[in-house]
């Protein structure tokens, strides 16, 4: 059974906290998905069997947690982001980052620095309402996105969804890759070449762009945005055991 949080909005954010050895590993996942995912479970099964500390959580309208996905936007989330790490965690963090998640983290190493010792993405996609969705917007759907408040896409991931124009204002105000983004603890990033969502572009985009003393980045093959086979669940394991200073 998940636990729930209460955060200052009012929102109702339900969460698993494995205790252990610090510094704890923070799950974050991707849009419109949930902390019963196969590289949340996974990752929390691996911090267990070490004796490690973790937590994952559903943003609010994902998953168990409250409101709904129409409704919310990048700052809700990352709101939700920084209530479960200052409230449930004691000490240094080493944020994992899925997709959308991948924003979420550099978000919170904005806002956070001195928390942060690690970092990894999967897929990260930052700055994709900007970049992905309002730049592939045709005349007619940003005029429906204006008259509407929302227009809707398909994926190839997930049923059609609503896309606000909450969404798109927010997302403006929370771009990462306009501003110096200084990282200062290991970063690092995966991508798979055959990701349909989010390109090696924009791996090479962040990768070129944030200021790191210890950045990599590792295409793989024929990896789609799931990221979620076992070799690379594998190798998320060992990108998170590199940033906590255990690779190979």
């Amino acid at each position: 059974m998940s636990q729930m949080l209460n955060t200052a909005q009012g929102r109702h954010i339900a969460y698993h906290f494995t205790p252990g050895n610090g510094p704890c590993v923070v799950f974050l996942g991707g849009l419109k998905s949930d902390m019963e995912g196969t590289k949340a479970i996974h990752l929390e099964a691996w911090a267990k069997a070490r004796g490690q500390a973790f937590l994952r959580f559903d943003y609010s309208g994902h998953g168990t947690s409250s409101g709904t996905f129409e409704d919310g936007c990048i700052g809700d989330w990352h709101e939700d982001t920084l209530a479960v790490v200052d409230t449930l965690i004691n000490g240094p963090i080493v944020a994992v980052g899925s997709s959308m998640g991948g924003w979420q983290a550099l978000l919170l190493a904005r806002a956070r620095p001195a928390r942060l010792v690690g970092l990894v993405t999967i897929a990260a996609a930052p700055d994709f309402t900007e970049d992905s969705y309002w730049a592939g917007f045709t005349d007619a759907q940003k005029a429906e996105l204006e008259g509407q408040g929302f227009v809707e896409l398909p994926s190839d991931y997930m049923e059609p969804f609503r896309i606000s124009k909450r969404m798109i204002e927010d997302g403006r105000s929370r771009l990462v890759l306009r501003t110096p983004l200084d990282l200062p603890f290991p970063v690092r990033c995966l991508q798979g070449t055959a990701d349909t969502a989010v390109s090696t572009d924009v791996a090479l985009r962040l990768l070129d762009h944030a200021t790191c003393p210890d950045m990599r980045l590792t295409l793989v093959k024929d990896a789609d945005h799931r990221f979620s086979d076992g070799p690379c669940l594998g190798l998320i394991e060992a990108a998170v055991m590199d940033v906590l200073g255990e690779g190979i």
